[in-house]
């Protein structure tokens, strides 16, 4: 669909943008700067939303269990998600939860009987919804000591690069040949430039994979890739001289393995460019991921789509 081709970025940093178009899907008949919808959706930026409003609308059970969403979620997404974390299936997964020690953002007893910790569960949403760009599907949280801090297949400063990672710095070496994979497999620079790394499951118990599904997070999840399906790329201008459009015109999913393909199966591919492949794991990396040309091909749309705020920098690791 895309060229892969290894042309080489010019700058230190190793720009990855590839194209200086702007896609002609841009709303040709944009509303007023002052209306608050588009198409009948409301913009993201005129939704209102007050923190101590939606607390005081919690009966007790709600206010002790969603203490920790309110203390650490980001504004952006808790503003479009504070209906669904009051449904019944989530206050169940949190009263599991709080009898697994997962209470409040400074309550981290030790040794840590579920990853991560508390304060880092949402860590995906330090990422502003208006500013999603790509989204990465993972599964459940990396479950050794010090590894998993809230973002899919990134693990913390000072332990070692998992095997899926290392991969995946293949795979960018593969389509940047001046790409020099970091030391470490901290993905933080990647969320701060539009990435959303989100698990389907956001918690696990210690040495035990897949111990925390079914019971609630994907119902979650899959309600957070609904709302970057209606909003996410909301606050990034529409080429270099326009405006935000308010709401969602579309993002990249990178979707590695069956287990993510299903997670995007119902999405608009007409709207959204969704790329699939094998896993990066060892096992199957060599079944499709190594070559897919992914990082190329989404910067290629990005551009095309937003114009030279689109492209992600893949190459760029701050330590």
């Amino acid at each position: 669909m895309f060229s892969t081709s290894n042309s080489q970025p010019n700058s230190k940093r190793l720009k990855t943008s590839s194209s200086s178009s702007v896609s002609s899907l841009e709303f040709n008949h944009s509303p007023s700067r002052s209306s608050t919808t588009v198409f009948g959706i409301q913009k993201l930026n005129s939704i209102p939303f007050s923190l101590k409003s939606f607390q005081d609308s919690l009966n007790e059970e709600q206010a002790r269990l969603l203490r920790l969403e309110c203390a650490v979620m980001g504004k952006s997404w808790l503003k479009v998600l504070k209906d669904e974390i009051k449904q019944p299936y989530f206050i169940a997964l949190k009263r599991f939860l709080w009898d697994q020690g997962v209470r409040e953002s400074e309550y981290s007893p030790q040794p840590l009987k579920v990853y991560p910790s508390p304060k880092d569960i949402y860590s995906w949403s330090e990422t502003p919804l208006g500013k999603v760009k790509v989204v990465i599907i993972g599964q459940d949280p990396y479950p050794g000591p010090n590894q998993a801090h809230g973002l899919c297949f990134s693990v913390r400063m000072g332990v070692p690069i998992p095997p899926s990672l290392i991969n995946i710095y293949a795979e960018i070496k593969n389509e940047y040949p001046e790409f020099e994979p970091p030391k470490h497999g901290n993905l933080a620079s990647w969320a701060s430039a539009g990435v959303l790394m989100l698990n389907s499951s956001l918690t696990v118990e210690a040495r035990k994979p897949n111990s925390h599904s079914d019971k609630g997070w994907e119902r979650f999840t899959d309600k957070v890739i609904d709302v970057v399906d209606r909003w996410g790329g909301a606050s990034i201008k529409i080429g270099s001289s326009g405006e935000a459009s308010g709401v969602g015109r579309g993002v990249v999913f990178l979707a590695w393995g069956a287990f993510a393909e299903k997670r995007v199966a119902r999405l608009n591919k007409d709207k959204h460019l969704i790329l699939k492949s094998s896993h990066p794991s060892p096992k199957s990396a060599h079944r499709g991921f190594l070559g897919n040309g992914h990082f190329r091909a989404a910067n290629t749309w990005l551009e095309e789509k937003y114009g030279p705020e689109g492209p992600v920098d893949w190459c760029r690791f701050d330590a």
